[in-house]
């Protein structure tokens, strides 16, 4: 697991959404899908947009490749490590399965569209941030 970087601003812990901030204690990636048809949906929702039927959070298996990203020059808050890499991984589960992330643990020109990423967490108290390191590479600490 990865250590505390800085301090982020932390999401509410509500019932729909909770599982999905929680899920890093014991090291799994879960997302929402669907008992009716089988499809993977985030961010959380307790319906099924597809066909109506009940969502429950699933693990997955934490990998992913960079669909998209952009390198980020500017410290937002205080403590703040620059530059850093804020990007959509496609999650292999489902296409266009997406979570919006950073990818930590290389250096930052060696992301790009494609690299192959794993989960990996960030706790800050009772929410595990999920973060996402190129497959093979160094934990996020």
């Amino acid at each position: 697991m990865s250590e505390v970087r800085f301090a982020r601003q932390l999401p509410a812990l509500d019932p729909d959404t909770a599982f999905f901030w929680t899920s890093g204690a014991d090291g799994r990636l879960r997302i929402g899908r669907c008992a009716a048809c089988g499809r993977y949906q985030h961010p959380p929702l307790p319906r099924c947009p597809e066909c109506g039927g009940d969502v429950s959070p699933t693990p997955v298996s934490g990998r992913a490749r960079v669909a998209s990203y952009t390198v980020n020059q500017q410290a937002w808050v205080p403590g703040l490590a620059v530059p850093f890499v804020f990007a959509a991984v496609e999650l292999v589960e489902q296409a266009e399965l997406y979570v919006f992330t950073n990818i930590v643990g290389c250096p930052v020109e060696d992301v790009r569209t494609g690299l192959p990423v794993e989960v990996t967490f960030e706790q800050q108290g009772e929410v595990f941030l999920p973060l996402f390191h190129p497959v093979g590479g160094a934990d996020a600490s």
